[in-house]
């Protein structure tokens, strides 16, 4: 007895896509999101069990392969999205639709009407790279984030903020607490794609968060434009175990843009780790691969740059009108030249905007002052002047790589030695801050070597798990505050210990401000605790606190000099204080080369250092 004809069919295209050896070609693994294994085969990145036709799909290309075809013959719901095959993996479809040539009198299409709906609302012309800078009062912002823009068809710079974006995060409930930190890193969040409209996103990032944004037009072609979003698409059916180092934002976005292109090998040149500004950085390296470059700056730095413009009175004036919009109608107010006027109230307005956007309680008195403002504005009928914008650093592909190397030598009291050091990640003050967000510093897992010649004495002189720092310059109107935290062990001489290894976990609170006597330099000072811990200290730990105050300054664009000082006094463990001084300068050779000489005086003991920086 013969075979039922979709049967038939069915088995003659698995048997086709076997001899093609399809379930071993990249497009096919980029779908599946499967990667290598260390000791041989194959496991998908993507941990929603409803994704996988198979139930070996997860391990086996072929077994899922074969599932996929079986599927498309069936009209049953299949995903998270509920949908038939065809529908929910319309990526899948369309590839082997193109590669095995289907007959659809044998295999009958199925209209996808909320798919066709969804591309039709989305109405694409092209895709941009999003990349809002770091945002250090969040931990998972503070190495900037990616996202895509789906620039539609008609776009104008006015409405480009009405597109949809491409974005994935990881899911994370509210108010957490330490518990998102383990989680975070572990993967104990899952991570889900979405589709939220550009607006929203500016709202978030630029107007709440403060953060500059930049955006970068790629130069993809419709059909790579059709597969991603289809790729997309099916992606609403998925969820991955979301790591905050490796399985990020970017990480997975880059996985929409290699299937749109597959000639891209994008995501096997992160094997530890995957920083957005990296993401960056490689797309922008790619041929041809990215346009134009387009800066949109947070809402504090318009203001920022803005307020420049005005003269002291002017300044003192828009202050005033922002805490009193009837200042508008003092003689002192309307003795001003009419764009002057402008420009002033345009300030007081842009700041009561930021603030009744943010979460202070006072957000409803901020939004009925600007209501006022912008009254007394659109009294003036006149356009207010064309301001440029200028950003406080360049756009992140232009900053110095994110791991570093450093070769020096110095001298240490009587000792002379040598030295080598590995950083990980990230950016510290005094690296080159071209491309990265000012006065801030990660670094994460770093360790330096040293020989010393005297001693005949090769030992760890420092490692690093975590080392924060943030500077907030404050002024009259901007008051956020400044902390630092660091997590490692150091090397010390104490109670006659010559080289001691001292763990370290510190943390601190204080208060920056700005000035350009020079070119910039900011000032700042913070209270702090600290716990230490080594063989060197009686009962092997102290515990206390004190201060640091100290300057970073921009010399030249290649030069910057960081000095500081403090006093700590410690009550538990071993009772004793420490005098630290701290002088350091670096200057920049190039993109990822500095010359460094830093000077550190920590308890009588004394250590010179003159280096030179790889970034890679």
């Amino acid at each position: 007895m013969a075979e039922p004809a979709p049967q038939a069919y069915r088995y003659e295209l698995i048997q086709q896509a076997r001899l093609a050896r399809l379930a071993d070609e990249r497009e096919w693994h980029l779908l599946l999101h499967y990667g290598a294994n260390l000791f041989g085969g194959v496991t998908s990145e993507q941990d929603d069990e409803g994704f996988f036709m198979s139930l070996q799909g997860k391990h086996d290309p072929q077994a899922e392969l074969d599932a996929t075809i079986e599927h498309f013959f069936s009209a049953d719901l299949v995903g998270r999205s509920k949908q038939p095959a065809q529908c929910a993996f319309i990526a899948r479809y369309h590839w082997l639709k193109e590669r095995l040539r289907f007959d659809d009198s044998r295999l009958a299409p199925v209209a996808c009407d909320r798919f066709d709906r969804w591309r039709a609302e989305l109405n694409p012309q092209g895709i941009s790279l999003i990349f809002p800078a770091a945002f250090m009062n969040n931990p998972a912002s503070m190495f900037g984030h990616t996202f895509l823009r789906i620039d539609q068809k008609g776009q104008t710079e006015q409405t480009r903020i009405l597109a949809y974006t491409i974005d994935y995060a990881a899911d994370v409930p509210p108010d957490v607490g330490l518990e998102y930190a383990y989680k975070g890193i572990f993967g104990g969040y899952k991570g889900f794609f979405s589709t939220p409209p550009y607006y929203l996103k500016v709202q978030a990032y630029r107007d709440i968060e403060n953060r500059d944004m930049w955006e970068y037009q790629l130069n993809l072609t419709p059909s790579q434009i059709d597969r991603l979003l289809m790729h997309a698409w099916e992606m609403g059916n998925a969820y991955f175990d979301y790591f905050f180092f490796k399985e990020n934002c970017s990480y997975h976005i880059l996985s929409l843009l290699e299937y749109a292109n597959p000639d891209l090998h994008l995501r096997e040149q992160f094997h530890f780790w995957t920083i957005p500004a990296d993401t960056v950085r490689i797309i922008v390296a790619q041929p041809g691969m990215v346009g134009t470059t387009t800066y949109r700056p947070s809402r504090s730095t318009i203001i920022r740059r803005k307020r420049i413009l005005l003269t002291p009175e002017e300044r003192i004036l828009s202050k005033q009108i922002m805490h009193s919009p009837e200042i508008a109608h003092d003689t002192s107010f309307a003795a001003l030249p009419l764009l002057r006027r402008a420009l002033v109230l345009d300030v007081a307005s842009d700041y009561l905007r930021y603030k009744g956007e943010s979460d202070d309680p006072e957000v409803k008195v901020y939004k009925e002052r600007n209501r006022q403002v912008l009254t007394e504005r659109s009294r003036l009928l006149v356009p207010s002047e064309e301001v440029e914008i200028l950003p406080y650093t360049k756009q992140p592909d232009t900053g110095h790589r994110t791991s570093r190397a450093t070769i020096g030598a110095g001298w240490r009291n009587h000792d002379t030695f040598e030295e080598v050091s590995l950083r990980a990640a990230y950016h510290d003050l005094l690296d080159p801050e071209e491309g990265y967000t000012p006065n801030a510093q990660i670094e994460m897992l770093g360790l330096a070597l040293r020989h010393y010649n005297r001693a005949e004495q090769t030992r760890l002189e420092r490692a690093t798990l975590l080392n924060i720092l943030s500077l907030s310059p404050m002024d009259d109107l901007f008051h956020a505050p400044s902390w630092k935290v660091n997590i490692g062990m150091q090397t010390i001489r104490h109670n006659g210990c010559q080289l001691c290894s001292n763990g370290i976990a510190s943390g601190g609170i204080g208060a920056a401000a700005e000035s350009n006597l020079f070119k910039r330099e900011v000032y700042f000072a913070f209270a702090e605790a600290e716990a230490n811990y080594s063989k060197a200290y009686e009962k092997r730990h102290r515990i206390g606190g004190g201060g640091t105050v100290g300057m970073l300054a921009d010399l030249t664009d290649r030069w910057k000099l960081m000095v500081s000082g403090s006093y700590l006094r410690y009550a538990l463990g071993d009772k004793s204080d420490d005098i630290r001084w701290y002088a350091g300068s670096r200057y920049t050779l190039s993109q990822n080369w500095t010359f460094r000489l830093d000077y550190n005086h920590r308890d009588r003991d004394n250590d010179v250092v003159f280096s030179v920086q790889a970034f890679f």
